[in-house]
């Protein structure tokens, strides 16, 4: 159930795309690249209730994507070679990074393929919980009881609340609703929360990590491509700003040395989970640097330019969402001075 605020942003890309307003700005400004930020790919419709298709493109889109901005004139490379590029003094040919967070298996299934075929080097940023089948992709886990009930019982403090999610309407209002609220809560707290909600409805979120995400077998076979740079996404992808320094600290450290001892080679660049402004911020874009991390990138929209040198622990990127899969939507996606933070 699209919002109003997503139909007016497709109202404006609409806009963009039909004035050309892309091709002039991109001309006239300064960017050196764009980091693209990507989740799941997958081949199938979202299904109705699907309020996280918004994490999700189709193969075609992908690959669509890779052609599109090799055509507008942007070389596409990992993150080694892009910090290079940024902290240059030289002009350098303006080019994009592929992002993709949290290891997916489909990743593996539907979207190396495309990438090995193009030619196309990526970057895949892992939360070792999940590859360790221990984490809990919440999110996820939310959408699947809600689809799966009539309605849900949520306690919290002792007090129960009944939410009706017989029908469609129902359910995305009660996901609106938790999702919210499990996005303002403490992580100890939302932690006990979608495991309430899954004792309650017979649901296992090991299970259902493992269902998701690359075994470290799989991770393993990814990794050895040549095409392949592996980032940190931290170890229980819990949104750092919540968290006490020393657990934020432990968090991004340990999910590098738990790399590193299953990869054998400890990486350098980092995904902040969630990554807003308010998962995320300066006490973390410090800790990152502290902790030896070449990068470090957001979620907050923007382009990359020479200055991003002095924030290297605080890169924008541009996500390309599963609800805006339009090809002439692409254009508006690589002009990020039209969709946020510029210089």
């Amino acid at each position: 159930m699209p919002s109003l605020r997503y139909a007016a942003i497709r109202s404006v890309f609409e806009l963009l795309w039909a004035t050309r307003a892309t091709s002039i700005v991109r001309a006239l400004s300064s960017m050196r690249g764009v980091i693209f930020t990507l989740h799941r790919v997958l081949p199938d419709d979202a299904a109705d209730f699907s309020p996280n298709a918004i994490l999700q493109i189709k193969p075609d889109f992908l690959d669509y994507a890779i052609r599109r901005v090799r055509t507008l004139g942007f070389e596409i490379l990992g993150m080694d070679e892009a910090v290079r590029r940024i902290e240059s003094d030289a002009l350098v040919k303006r080019f994009a990074v592929f992002s993709f967070d949290d290891s997916y298996r489909d990743n593996l299934k539907y979207a190396l393929p495309i990438l090995r075929r193009q030619q196309a080097p990526f970057t895949m940023y892992v939360p070792t919980a999940f590859v360790d089948g221990v984490g809990e992709v919440w999110w996820h886990a939310l959408e699947d009881i809600i689809a799966a009930q009539s309605a849900i019982a949520v306690t919290e403090n002792e007090e129960t609340e009944y939410l009706g999610t017989e029908s469609l309407a129902e359910k995305h209002a009660a996901y609106r609703m938790l999702y919210s609220k499990m996005r303002a809560m403490p992580e100890r707290a939302r932690v006990a929360l979608i495991r309430d909600l899954a004792a309650k409805y017979d649901f296992d979120l090991a299970a259902h990590c493992r269902g998701l995400i690359m075994s470290w077998p799989e991770l393993k076979g990814l990794a050895a491509e040549r095409l392949a740079t592996i980032g940190a996404h931290t170890v229980h992808h819990y949104e750092l700003a919540k968290l006490p320094p020393d657990q934020a600290r432990i968090e991004m450290e340990q999910s590098a040395r738990v790399l590193e001892a299953q990869l054998g080679k400890r990486p350098v660049h980092l995904s902040y989970p969630i990554g807003g402004r308010t998962a995320a911020g300066l006490r973390e874009y410090q800790m990152a640097q502290d902790l030896g991390f070449r990068s470090a990138v957001t979620t907050i929209p923007g382009g990359l330019y020479a200055s991003s040198r002095e924030a290297l622990t605080a890169l924008p990127r541009v996500s390309l969402n599963g609800l805006f899969q339009a090809r002439r939507y692409m254009d508006v996606f690589a002009t990020p001075a039209l969709l946020g933070r510029g210089r």
